[in-house]
């Protein structure tokens, strides 16, 4: 049995699902549901300034609020933002949705050579998801485990990437957007799964039990 030396309280899991549900929420489901409640009622164009309007609103919002901006919004936007001027100047479809999906080999590149940084990209987005104590996030361990699980979710990238082009050029957008958001989350759960279980025995290997919800007290 592993002896543990430290131990890391984390919040409740309702609290963490709602830290890490509440960007998945605002960053990528609403700005798709708005595109397409748009392109089904208005047309093309009125499903992408829908979808950046939104984006664009978020972010603002933060900025009169003087809140900090998360990673994966600036991400996602600025990606929006070149998505919406190639879909408004060729009125593609197709082209406005591959380039979400060319996006997935941009971020398993980008996973891949920041590994080499003191904190990889990957850290820097689970910050958005789920705010580490800082006893966590600079423990050695951590960092290294961090490194290491970028290679996990470049393989997940590349997956999504790989089976969304096959969706997208075989469905129609009505379909690739079932299809490909009920893919793409599946893949990406197990992914969570995986990494959960990885960041665990991650810790009981340097000495360190995680315990989830306020520590009891004495």
């Amino acid at each position: 049995m592993a002896e543990f030396r430290t131990t890391i309280h984390l919040p409740s899991i309702t609290s963490m699902l709602g830290q890490a549900g509440r960007p998945l929420l605002e960053f990528t489901l609403i700005p798709l549901a708005l595109f397409w409640v748009l392109f089904t009622q208005v047309g093309f164009d009125g499903g992408l300034f829908a979808a950046l309007g939104w984006s664009a609103l978020a972010i603002g919002r933060r900025l009169v609020q003087r809140q900090k901006l998360p990673t994966i919004l600036l991400i996602t936007t600025g990606l929006l933002v070149v998505r919406t001027a190639v879909g408004l100047w060729t009125g593609s479809a197709f082209l406005y949705f591959l380039q979400p999906t060319v996006q997935n080999f941009v971020f398993a590149l980008a996973l891949l050579v920041t590994i080499g940084l003191d904190r990889p990209l990957l850290a820097k987005l689970a910050d958005d998801f789920c705010a580490f104590p800082e006893a966590l996030s600079s423990h050695p361990g951590i960092r290294r485990f961090f490194k290491r699980v970028s290679l996990l979710w470049a393989v997940v990238f590349l997956v999504n990437g790989a089976t969304t082009i096959v969706v997208l050029a075989t469905q129609t957008v009505g379909n690739f957007l079932v299809v490909s958001t009920a893919g793409s989350y599946s893949v990406v759960a197990m992914g969570i799964v995986l990494s959960l279980w990885w960041f665990r025995r991650s810790l009981a290997g340097h000495g360190v039990r995680l315990r989830i919800g306020a520590p009891t007290a004495a």
